[in-house]
């Protein structure tokens, strides 16, 4: 019984005791969508300056499996080309109409 007593006590104590919570500053994030098109492109078609900077020492051992024209919402365009190895290794290319290789 004393038990019972204490710890309604117990209970009744802690429920009129208040706590003390920080303030949280919420901070609004505004995120505006990009709106980027990627247009299949078949590797072949591709533009010879991109064939040339693919066939460069860096990326001969490469070989590209798919390609994309991504024009971005200001309007520039360059080719996303998906290339693989031998070895199993594969990388994402970024390279302007001009062929130079972005990375």
């Amino acid at each position: 019984m004393k038990r019972i007593f204490l710890s309604a006590a117990f209970l009744a104590f802690a429920g009129l005791t208040t706590v003390k919570a920080n303030t949280v500053k919420l901070t609004t994030v505004s995120i505006q969508q990009d709106s980027t098109t990627k247009t299949p492109v078949k590797v072949d078609a591709l533009p010879e300056a991109v064939k040339t900077a693919l066939k460069s020492d860096k990326y001969k051992t490469y070989t590209p499996s798919s390609a994309y024209l991504v024009t971005a919402a200001n309007k520039d365009e360059w080719y996303e080309v998906e290339i693989s190895n031998k070895e199993g290794q594969t990388a994402s290319l970024k390279i302007a109409k001009d062929g130079v290789v972005v990375e």
